[in-house]
Order: C-alpha cells, then structure tokens, then sequence
C-alpha cells in the first residue's frame, strides 16, 4: 500500500491556528481596532513619499554593478574634457537639446522653403533667455556655440543650399551622418541627392546647472506650444531632461484606475459572496476583505517609506496586485466559515474556519513572499524596490487577514448567531417559522442535513457535470493534444523573445518623447554610436614599432566586424607628423618629448592621459553601422567587448554612455533564469514541508515549469520583451503557478475515492469555484492596467493575465487529467496500530481530508468517531468528504467482525 506521508509541520500549525481563531473570535473589537490604529500610524509614512522617490532611468533601471559603469569611471578618471566642446568625447549623454526636423508636405527637407522654416526655429531657440542668453550657456568649440554642422556649411543662408554640394556622410573632415537621416546620393557618388531628416543639436555647458535646467523647461514649453508659422517641416523634439520626467509622470497616469480598481474588486466580491438570504449574507464581509487588502498596502508602504526605502514607479502597480492576493485569502476565509455548523458558538466556527484556512492560506504567503524577496538578488533597482514593497504588502495583508478580517467575520458571525438582517441588523423570523415570507424579510436558512450553509451551486456544476467530461476517454486525448500544441507554441515563443526595453517605453504613449525616439528610429539608425576604444595599460610601449603591430592588428580585427565602419585613431596621426618634422619616434625620450606639442596641434589633446612624462592611458575612436533593434545593440556590444578581450597585445577596453543601457541585455537572461530556478526550488522546498504528501511536489514543480514556459513564450506572441519589467513578472508567475496546481495534486492524491477518475472529479468538486474566483478577482485587480497609457503597466496586465489564465488552466484542467493517468493510492491513515499481526483502531482520532479552497488546502469538516471507536475493533474507519454531521447509530453493520482489507483499484 502506497503510503507517504509528512505532516509533522502542517499538523501544529492547524493546532495554532485553531486556538488563534477561538482567541480573536473572543476578542473582536480589539483585533478590529488595533489594525486600523496601526495602519494609520504607519500610513504616516507617506509623507515621505516625495522624497522617497527613485525616478532616474539609468539608477533604476540598468544593472547596479554593471560592466558599463566601471568602464566609464575609468574613462572619467584618465580623460578630462578641457577646452573644446566634443560631443564625440562624452563620457555621459551631456546636458542638450534636440529637434529632429522632417518634411511636411515634402520628402527633402535639403529645400530653401523648408531650410528658411528650420533658420527661423533655430534663432527663436537660441533666443531664449533664462537669466542669460543662450550664448553664454551654450557648450563652445573655437568660442562659437555648437550647432548643426548642415547650417553651417550655408552660412545660415537657405538660399545657398542649391548651390552647396554636401558628400555624405563626411563633408570636409565633418561627420553628417548623427545630422541628416535618410539620405539619398546621386548614383555612383557619395554627392547628396536628398535628406529626410534634420538633427540640430543644442548641448550646453554642464557648469551652469540650475540655468541649464531653467533654459530646457523654457525649450520644452516653446516647442510644446509652436504650432503656427510651420507649413513645411513637423518638429519633434527633446532634452536630457525628456526621459526622467516622463518617466516619472508615468506613474501618475495610473491613479485614476486605482478607483476603478477598487470599484471593480468591491463589485466582484460582493456578487461572488451575494446570498438571496437575508441574514447569511456576506456583502459587508466582502467589502471588509477589500478594505482589508487597502490596509494592508498603506501599512506596508508607510513603514518602508519611513525606513527609507526607495519608491521606484514600478511600484505603483502593487497595489493592484496586492488587492487580488488579498481577495483570493478572503474568499477562502469565507468558504471555511461556510463549511462550519451555523448553530455551533461563534468561537468554535471561527476555530473551525482559522484551523482549515489558515494554513491554505499561510502556504499561499510564503510562496509569494519567498518568490518577490528572492527578486532582491536581481541587479536593477526597479525590481528591488517592486519586490520588497509587494512581499512586505503579501506579509501585512496575511496578518490582516487572520486578525482584522478574522475579527469582522467573527462579529459578522455573531448577527447571524442572532438571526439579524445584513443591512437593518434587525432580527428577523427563520424560513421554517415564516414560509410564507418574502426573502426581504426572513432569513438565517441552512442545510438541515450538514447542519452549515446551503451548497454553491458552481460546486454541483464541477461536480454532476465538469468533472465527468473531464474524464472522458475522449477528452483525455484531446486534452494531451491540446496541451502538447501549448507547449509546442510556448517553446517556439521562447525562442523568438526579444531582449531589453526600448527607452521610449518609459514614457506614456502620447508623450513627445515617443514620436522623437520614432523619428530617430527611423532616420538615424545607418550609422550607431561612435565607440571608445580606449588602452589602459600603462606599460604599453607606444614608441615601439612591434608593439604598435600588435595594437595595429587589434584594431584591424576591430575594423572587420560587420557592424563597424572605421576606426579614428591619434597614434597613425602621430607617425605621419613623425615623417613630417624628421623625427624619430622609435626612442622612447624623443617619442614622448615631441608629444605634448603634437597634441595640442592636431586637437587629440583629450584623447591621450599624459601625466608625469608617461601615457598612463589613451583612446581611440570607432563608428558602428547599422544599429536598429535591441538585439542589434546587443550584438554590437558583445562584438566589441569580445574583441577587446581577445587583443594580446595591449590590455583595451570599449565604451560608449549607451552601454550603460545595453548592459542589461548581459545580465537580463542570467539573471531571470537565476530567479526563477531559486524560486522554484524554494517553493519545492515549502511544498514538502506544509503539504502532507512528498509526491504531490512533482507536479508542483512541473506546474510551475509548464506555466513559466508558457508565459515566457506567449510574451514574444504579445509584442512584450525579456526585460526588467517582466523581469519582475515572471519572478511573480511562480508564486500564482503554486497557487493554481500544489493544491489540487494534493486533493487529488489525499482523496479517497476507488479510482483516479474519481479522485480527478472529487478533486475538481472542491477547487473549482474556489480557483475560478480567485482567478477572476485576481484579474480584475489588474485588468484596469489594460487601459495604462504606459507600456510598463501594460506590460504588468499582460503577463499577469498570461500567469493567471495559464495557472487556473493547468489546475482546472491539464493537470486533473495527467493525475488521472497517473493515479496515486489514497490517503494514508493515522493511528493504526499492529496487534496479533493484524491491522486494527486502538483509538481512532479525528481525521480530516484535506480540500483545496482558492489557494491552499483547507480540511473538509471532520467526521468525529472517538465515540464509536470501542464499537468497532480491528476495522478500519476511512475519513471520508462528508459534512460535520451527528453519526447515527449503526452498530448493526458492524455485528459480523472482520478484518478490514483496503480496496483501491488504483493501488496494487
């Protein structure tokens, strides 16, 4: 016989749980009160919230040890941009300006009516005035402010562009291509023909802080509001500033649905608790459950804020998500409650109800809890804060939920004890008394048979009809088909998953920002960032002609990448000034004699660390190509740094400020593989500790394996990329994949019924509704999100939908039917003794079978038989699924005595 059993935790916690139900339900107004004056103290810590705020794209959202970030503080160590202006040598993105200028009724923007257009917008740019005028902000090259190369080969004259000859992309040593997109040359020539697109750049001098940021918000609001005098040309524009800001208000758009929300989850709870009888309604009971979830967040925020813990926006969506958690435990509170005898004392049902729900509910809480706190170890700090926010708001909503919404169900209980209408809370006569009655007016009816509340009707449905199609033969195998075509699609969906987000994501949809990053898409992708290249060994021997073959065919390799064209460097410069001036470069004293003086001539200045008569480092340039997409940005950086590391003869490395940004696509797989592994085996990990039944933790795990496949593949089919942000999604998805298939493998191993079809339906009798409500209130914590005008709280909606449609699947219907090929041998026994080598009951004790109500295991009413025991020796007494009913006597079955033998045709 089949037998498994592990117990030893699950047990003393339903124990405790039971004296914890019959302590608060003799206490309610106190477990009623102290939640709310607690709430209220730690609420107070959202008067930091302002000051909590973590908006910065780069701190939040790129790898916190990123390689990126210690290439660039080498880079700001050794080079210090003195003199010029050069863009070229920025080691962040600067602080600028931007407008990229397309054509409105025409393709060439290379026109005199469009140039005069853009001249006049350009001087009303440069008119702006915030406390000094933008020439004595501007950062200079050669005393003049930096301005768009194009305007001044025409001496800011528009007539002169048909007589202007512009080669592409160099013109007279001046790099066009980051200045005019697409561009079209004459055939056979580099001559241009045509230009799409206009970039002008305004980049002001970073010592000026405060006025800088002044002059920007002053461009934004001309740019914001200039819509007359432009007939040719649609301007789109943006500053430095741009990306935070509309980060930042990006949160803001939410606010308005979390009324919606709320609105919705009230309405969903009411209608799924709604009772025709007056007096065994639980609307108050469900509007309790809500607002126990809004106490939970408000605790839970309030103490973090007053800890000083970052608010990243990404934590705005946790309040919907903590709303559908705190419902789902609502409900199996209240379906507990309703299995207990309603004529029994208010403390003993509410005992009842704590010692079958508490630990459902407690496994569904550490699964969660465990699954956003192992987020801690992801580098991106959006994903930090989102975790320790949302698992510190799961832990708050579990207390709340065993004290203050225990208290209101107790007193709750204690007005049906009364017989009193929900709403007047006047007594009013029961059915039996007053038949004839209008429903509005009498109340307080139950099953007279069970001696608790009527049965759903949802639950006969699982049963009479659901559950007998499940396990047809037939639908067997459509099932398997139906599965394997899931995971044919969700593998192929993994494969095709796209890596990192797009910047202009952080942004809502109707930002300006948004149609900026489109255009420069569009028109600005030919030619990539301009790539450091930088050598940091202090040893190397620029004078020593094979070692400058060496660095010369590490260059070359550099050269040869498909997505570069050229690579700029001071060196070559250096050895044809050589030839120039007779010198002799290959001596050590004569190279770094004649060095200084070259510098300053040929204006590499800025690229060559010389301090103290030696090179401590230097840097060279290289223009990438064709850089449109993620994974091309992915690919370039890979590149690069791989052939960094392979050059032998000289210690190099790469950098460019937009890597700070690609480095998530090194860390992004790494890292969500690393969570989700932890996570599942932490989850493995509870499931064999609180769930009576070893064997029931496979399917756990293979429950979560299939559902995190099938979310991660059906992201690709959704347009949603592999990044921190569903980073975070997915790290959740284990959590709810616990909630929807540990429990119905252990209702399903844990019954007693002869067959595992049987088992299947009984399983599906007691977890179907439960599943189904906590999936709808889950879903409709989130849905509102559908409507964000944001992508990350689209992205929030999406995958969770996945998470939650794919996990209510699998237990309501794969995995039902894999447990019936796979039939497990019934519950395992306890008490049972060996005497004169056969089986029998010294003392039997109460047995209780396990069902799962919404998200964890509750334990169906237990059938009492310690005072039968004496009648029946050496017989088995199976617990089975019945209601908490006074046993009649039936001695006269047992009048012949025989060895009980175990029948299960499941079992060999």
């Amino acid at each position: 016989m089949c037998r498994c059993k592990t117990d030893c935790i699950e047990k003393p916690l339903s124990l405790g749980f039971r004296w914890l139900g019959r302590f608060v339900a003799s206490h309610p107004w106190w477990f009623l009160i102290l939640p709310l004056l607690l709430s209220g103290g730690l609420g107070a810590g959202f008067i930091f919230l302002e000051d909590r705020q973590a908006n910065g794209i780069e701190d939040q959202f790129t790898p916190v040890n990123g390689l990126a970030k210690r290439e660039r503080a080498f880079v700001q160590d050794n080079f210090q941009n003195t003199g010029d202006f050069s863009q070229l040598r920025l080691t962040t993105e600067g602080t600028y300006a931007s407008l990229i200028i397309t054509g409105f009724k025409q393709d060439n923007i290379l026109t005199e009516e469009a140039l005069t257009e853009i001249i006049d917008l350009d001087q009303k740019v440069k008119s702006l005035n915030a406390g000094r005028a933008f020439s004595r902000l501007c950062a200079q090259t050669g005393g003049r402010c930096m301005s768009n190369p194009v305007l001044d080969i025409i001496n800011y004259t528009a007539s002169l562009i048909s007589t202007t000859t512009l080669n592409y992309p160099d013109y007279d040593n001046v790099f066009l291509g980051s200045v005019i997109g697409g561009v079209q040359c004459k055939e056979g020539s580099s001559e241009v023909k045509s230009a799409e697109a206009l970039r002008i750049f305004y980049f002001l001098n970073e010592d000026n802080s405060t006025e800088n940021v002044q002059w920007l918000k002053e461009f934004l609001e001309l740019l914001s509001n200039y819509t007359t005098g432009l007939e040719r040309v649609s301007v789109s524009y943006f500053t430095s500033l741009s990306r935070d800001e509309e980060f930042e208000s990006s949160s803001a758009s939410v606010i308005p649905l979390f009324s919606i929300t709320y609105f919705l989850a009230i309405t969903i709870s009411i209608t799924s608790c709604l009772r025709l009888d007056c007096v065994r309604n639980k609307v108050w009971v469900a509007s309790f459950g809500v607002f126990s979830a809004g106490l939970a967040v408000l605790s839970s925020f309030g103490l973090l804020l007053f800890c000083g813990m970052p608010f990243a926006m990404t934590v705005a969506s946790a309040p919907f998500l903590i709303l559908g958690i705190g419902v789902d435990d609502m409900f199996i509170m209240i379906s507990c409650w309703q299995k207990t005898k309603v004529k029994d004392q208010v403390e003993e049902r509410l005992a009842e109800t704590y010692r079958e729900a508490a630990v459902s509910i407690t496994i569904t809480t550490l699964t969660d809890v465990l699954a956003f706190y192992i987020g801690l170890m992801t580098p991106f700090r959006s994903v930090q804060s989102f975790c320790m926010y949302t698992g510190t708001a799961v832990l708050f909503c579990y207390v709340y939920n065993i004290t203050f919404f225990g208290a209101f169900l107790a007193l709750n209980g204690r007005r049906e004890q009364g017989n009193r209408h929900w709403l007047t809370c006047m007594v009013v006569p029961e059915k039996k008394d007053n038949p004839d009655g209008n429903v509005c007016c009498v109340g307080g009816a139950y099953d007279m048979q069970t001696g608790t509340e009527r049965e759903m009707p949802a639950d006969v449905f699982f049963k009479k009809y659901y559950g007998p199609f499940l396990t047809n033969s037939w639908t067997k195998v459509f099932i398997i088909i139906l599965y394997g075509g899931y995971l044919a699609a969700s593998i192929y969906g993994c494969l095709q998953i796209q890596e990192g987000i797009e910047l202009k994501n952080l942004a809502v949809d109707t930002s300006y920002v948004v149609k900026y990053y489109d255009n420069e898409k569009k028109y600005f992708t030919e030619y990539g960032p301009n790539v450091m290249i930088v050598i940091k060994d202090e040893k190397f021997q620029y004078w020593n002609s094979s070692a400058r073959k060496g660095l010369d065919s590490c260059l070359q390799k550099f050269d040869n990448l498909s997505m570069t064209s050229k690579v700029v460097s001071w060196l070559p410069f250096y050895m044809a000034y050589r030839e120039l001036s007779n010198l002799s470069l290959n001596n050590e004293n004569e190279f770094k004699k004649n060095l200084p003086g070259f510098l300053k001539a040929s204006g590499f200045s800025q690229d060559v660390n010389f301090t103290n008569n030696s090179i401590l480092a230097s840097r060279m340039f290289i223009q990438t190509v064709n850089i449109s997409r993620a994974i091309d940005e992915k690919n370039m950086q890979s590149a690069l740094r791989e052939t960094a590391e392979k050059c032998s003869a000289v210690d190099l490395l790469v950098y460019h400020f937009s890597f700070i940004y690609f480095d998530q696509y090194a860390v992004i797989v790494s890292n969500t593989i690393q969570n989700v592994v932890a996570a599942t085996l932490a989850m493995l990990v509870i499931s064999l500790l609180l769930i009576p039944n070893p064997l029931c933790s496979l399917w756990v795990t293979f429950a979560i394996a299939s559902v995190i496949v099938g979310v991660a593949g059906f992201m690709a089919f959704w347009d949603v990329n592999l990044d921190s942000i569903s980073m975070i999604n997915l790290v959740i998805c284990i959590g709810f994949s616990v909630d929807f298939s540990a429990h119905i493998s252990y209702a399903f191993v844990s019954s007693n019924e002869p067959s595992a079809n049987k088992k299947a339906i009984n399983a599906l009798y007691s977890l179907g509704y439960p599943m189904i409500q906590a999936a709808v209130s889950t879903i409709a914590g989130v849905v509102v999100l559908a409507a964000s005008p944001s992508y990350i709280f689209r992205t929030f909606f999406k995958i969770m939908f996945l998470v939650i449609l794919f996990g209510l699947v699998h237990g309501i219907t794969f995995i039902p039917v894999f447990l019936s090929f796979f039939g497990f041998c019934g519950k395992v026994h306890s008490s049972i003794e060996h005497e004169n080598g056969i089986k029998e009951h010294s003392s039997i004790k109460n047995q209780s079978a396990f069902a799962y109500s919404n998200s964890g295991f509750t334990p169906q009413k237990e059938l009492q038989m310690n005072s039968y025991a004496p009648r029946l020796p050496r017989m088995y007494i199976l617990s089975s699924k019945v209601k908490n009913t006074d046993i009649p006597d039936q001695s006269h079955i047992f009048s012949t005595i025989v060895p009980w033998k175990n029948y299960d045709p499941d079992c060999p």
